[in-house]
């Protein structure tokens, strides 16, 4: 119980950072306050410390005037890092 607090990181990567920053360096407290959420939301979120809710991701691509997976992006589970070995693998799969 003594773990309730904890937020747990997100494996949820984003752009926002660069996309304030392309939008005229609009600072943190303003998309926050553009999509009711505090300063502290947004630093977390930029972060990968915090995954936002799925409403909350669509508000600030709806900011940026873009498609949620513009904003925000989840590693593939079907694509592992590329090895030697998988080199090879690909190699053969082409042939």
């Amino acid at each position: 119980m003594g773990n309730a607090g904890v937020v747990k990181a997100t494996r949820v990567t984003n752009s926002i950072r660069a996309l304030r920053f392309a939008s005229g360096e609009m600072t943190q407290a303003a998309l926050g306050g553009s999509i009711g959420v505090t300063r502290q939301t947004i630093i977390a979120i930029e972060q990968g410390r915090y995954s936002p809710s799925l409403e909350v991701a669509f508000q600030i691509a709806h900011v940026f005037g873009l498609p949620l997976d513009a904003v925000f992006h989840y590693p593939d589970p079907h694509i592992r890092p590329t090895s030697p070995a998988g080199s090879h693998h690909e190699t053969e799969r082409n042939r």
